[in-house]
């Protein structure tokens, strides 16, 4: 999962991404509007942290960019003020959550999941597939009710295709959410392959079907009814 954090405290975008890699997510920071909107136009996120008091501007300028442009990330207001007025114009531009600073880290990352299941996964929990199942909060996958081992790349690889299943992912997509790197430019995709043969490998050993295909010259594509 990828988490845009949109905050000009240094100290405070240091301990969120911390907190998060630790919890599995993927994490960018952006200090200003300006680089927000960079990122906004070029990735996709499964869950923006947006700061409404920035150097260049006003946080809530970034929504509305998003939600111009029919961009479906969860966005989290995260602000000092605790006006009620912010609170109703924050969430009437289509923000998901809105969190008054200070704040636990741990109050934080479960507003983050709760959003996340919302956006991404119907508020379920859990993802299915033809007798795999996947635990979003146990961070599990299960094979006809076997536990399969899996690492944290693969185990990410695995529920970004069910979110997108029967639909084309690009090698490109494929290599942002994997990476979250924030620039976008990969030499070659060599990390994606060795990442989808062991992860194929591993979910055949334990008895699943090859559902996931190989598009040429597009990407890879989960099947399943």
């Amino acid at each position: 999962m990828k988490i845009l954090i949109i905050e000009d405290e240094q100290a405070l975008s240091k301990s969120i991404a911390t907190y998060l890699a630790a919890e599995n997510y993927t994490c960018e920071i952006a200090p200003d509007c300006k680089t927000a909107m960079n990122r906004i136009e070029t990735f996709e996120y499964d869950c923006i942290l947006l700061d409404i008091s920035l150097p260049d501007g006003n946080g809530l300028q970034v929504l509305k960019a998003l939600k111009d442009d029919h961009k479906t990330d969860g966005v989290i207001i995260i602000s000092a003020r605790d006006s009620i007025d912010d609170r109703i114009h924050g969430l009437q531009l289509g923000a998901d959550d809105y969190l008054t600073k200070p704040f636990h880290l741990s109050e934080l990352g479960a507003r983050i999941a709760a959003v996340i299941r919302r956006r991404r996964f119907a508020g379920n929990t859990a993802l299915e597939a033809d007798g795999l199942r996947l635990d979003t909060q146990a961070r599990s996958v299960r094979i006809n009710g076997q536990m399969v081992d899996i690492t944290r790349k693969e185990y990410d690889l695995l529920l970004y295709l069910l979110a997108n299943k029967n639909r084309v992912v690009s090698k490109h997509a494929i290599a942002e959410h994997l990476s979250g790197d924030g620039d976008g430019l990969f030499d070659n995709y060599d990390f994606i392959y060795a990442h989808m043969k062991n992860l194929k490998k591993k979910l055949s050993q334990a008895g699943w079907k090859d559902h996931i295909k190989a598009v040429y010259g597009m990407g890879y594509k989960m099947e399943v009814p």
